[in-house]
């Protein structure tokens, strides 16, 4: 410390402080003001960018609310179409079983009236066929009791008496 004290010399020591007020000085006029103006704008560039970095984080969670809202409302929409679909094609189905049901109705008295038809018509031809047969039979035997002239001349008079008589 002493040898400090006996190199020191006022006038360096005064040269030295004006220097360095003068740096100080030529620092703060030409070199602080852009240290400062680019430390306050990095400050305000890191500043707008976690500002950015945040507002993309929202909108972010905006659109992951908004997609999921979306799903959802396609989730709804896709079930009501198929509730939708569901029940026009048990409609369908319904409404074929019972047009089938009225054409099978209609086959069947279609069906039961040509029966009934049919069958009155057979009946129409066996009772027409019993009667040819009876009026055959009835002339076979005829022939074969009358075969004199006497006993066909009774029968006929016997049946014009009934005849008159009804």
């Amino acid at each position: 410390m002493e040898t400090l004290l006996n190199d020191f010399s006022p006038g360096l020591f005064i040269v030295s402080t004006i220097l360095l007020l003068a740096l100080i000085a030529l620092m703060v006029k030409f070199a602080w003001k852009p240290i400062l103006n680019s430390l306050e704008e990095r400050e305000t560039g890191i500043q707008k960018a976690l500002d950015a970095a945040e507002n993309a984080r929202k909108e972010m969670q905006n659109l992951q609310a908004d997609n999921e809202s979306l799903v959802r409302e396609a989730r709804e929409e896709r079930d009501a179409m198929l509730k939708e679909a569901r029940e026009i094609k048990d409609k369908m189905i319904s409404e074929a079983k019972d047009e089938a049901k009225e054409v099978a109705a209609i086959l069947i008295q279609n069906a039961q009236a040509s029966i009934q038809q049919e069958k009155q018509a057979a009946l129409a031809e066996i009772k027409k066929s019993v009667a040819e047969l009876s009026i055959n039979i009835a002339e076979s035997v005829i022939k074969r009791e009358l075969a004199s002239k006497e006993d066909q001349l009774e029968l006929v008079e016997g049946i014009l008496k009934e005849v008159t008589l009804n």
